[in-house]
């Protein structure tokens, strides 16, 4: 399994509107080819501080999904709503033994 989380800061005025964008599309986004699961998570401290976590079968089921259309409409909609950089981490679960 690969994980997914990125984080995005947004304008704080621009948040209920990022909320619509990503309760219009996560339903499309979990049924792409690969994609196990799918949850938005909010800092909170920070309100405008918003993550999504994402699991994926391989990471080539990541980059499919990265150069669909659905992607692309998404993003651009999202990234006009920014106030800083994403920022994008992709890791394993590792297990750990007692």
């Amino acid at each position: 399994m690969f994980i997914r989380i990125v984080k995005m800061t947004f304008k704080k005025d621009k948040t209920e509107e990022f909320r619509a964008i990503f309760n219009a599309s996560k339903n499309k986004i979990r049924n792409q080819p690969g994609c196990q699961h799918l949850e938005l998570l909010r800092d909170v401290n920070s309100p405008n501080i918003f993550m999504t976590y994402s699991y994926w079968t391989d990471s080539k089921d990541l980059e499919n999904y990265r150069k669909s259309e659905l992607f692309g409409q998404v993003w651009k909609a999202t990234k006009a709503l920014f106030d800083d950089k994403p920022q994008a981490w992709s890791v394993n679960r590792e297990w750990i033994s007692n």
